[in-house]
């Protein structure tokens, strides 16, 4: 496994000083190359979760170990797509994806930045907007350009937090379609929180289902399904439908 989440619990002090669980005993794998989506109500610790697994929050309780190390930190392994994309609003489209390689890659010859960053920019179709900055960018466009910069570092993990949830619809499907199937070209390792469960059915080999108060996981289903998915076939409907229900009983806590 390359991931290993064991008893990850995080609470916070009130204002009235009461603790308040976000998180409770939180457990589950991630297998090398494995696409597993998490989905839960609003407020069930899911976006919490994905920082721990970014190495930006340290939980109050439990462990996260990647490749069979305790995660302490970041790392430009493994790295974050953000609802709030991140992107610094001088720098134009380009040179927002490239600053990964500055920081963490300036070694790499100069052609080979180039190459890979004009890959990204063709495959999330912002071709004849590299010289954009973000500030002449629309929200889904901004969302793309930090889809691109994450996929040219090439990282082992990508997490990602509602990554096509600012996108309209047509571009949102376009877009779902070139990153799946790039997705298993690479064979890269993904973690990510959706609220959508079409788009967790689209893309999951596995979909941990969590309830709320507090924040914990209800149940983890296996998604069965071919690599080439449509939304209309039965057994599509049929898992859906399951999940739907699963989710359904986690509300409103145990």
């Amino acid at each position: 496994m390359i991931i290993e989440v064991t008893n990850v619990s995080m609470q916070y002090k009130g204002r009235n000083r009461n603790i308040h669980s976000a998180l409770e005993n939180v457990n589950f794998s991630v297998a090398e190359n494995e696409f597993i989506c998490i989905v839960g109500p609003s407020g069930c610790g899911k976006t919490t979760l994905l920082s721990i697994l970014g190495g930006f929050t340290k939980p109050t309780y439990g462990s996260v170990k990647i490749e069979g190390k305790e995660l302490t930190a970041p790392s430009p392994r493994y790295l974050t797509i953000f609802q709030d994309y991140k992107l610094l609003p001088w720098r134009t489209v380009r040179k927002n994806i490239e600053l990964g390689f500055e920081n963490v890659h300036p070694k790499l010859p100069k052609k080979d930045i180039e190459a890979r960053v004009t890959a990204q920019i063709e495959t999330v179709g912002l071709i004849g907007f590299e010289d954009y900055r973000p500030g002449e960018l629309s929200g889904g466009m901004k969302q793309r350009v930090a889809i691109a910069r994450a996929l040219a570092m090439e990282p082992k993990i990508l997490y990602m937090d509602e990554p096509f949830g600012a996108l309209d619809a047509l571009t949102r499907d376009e877009l779902r379609n070139k990153f799946r199937v790039l997705i298993k070209c690479v064979k890269q390792t993904v973690v990510m929180v959706t609220h959508n469960l079409n788009e967790a059915m689209f893309f999951a080999d596995r979909i941990i289902i969590m309830g709320d108060k507090p924040g914990r996981i209800t149940s983890i289903l296996d998604v069965n399904l071919p690599d080439e998915r449509n939304k209309y076939d039965e057994n599509f409907l049929r898992i859906r439908d399951d999940v739907f229900e699963r989710l359904n009983a986690g509300v409103g806590g145990s």
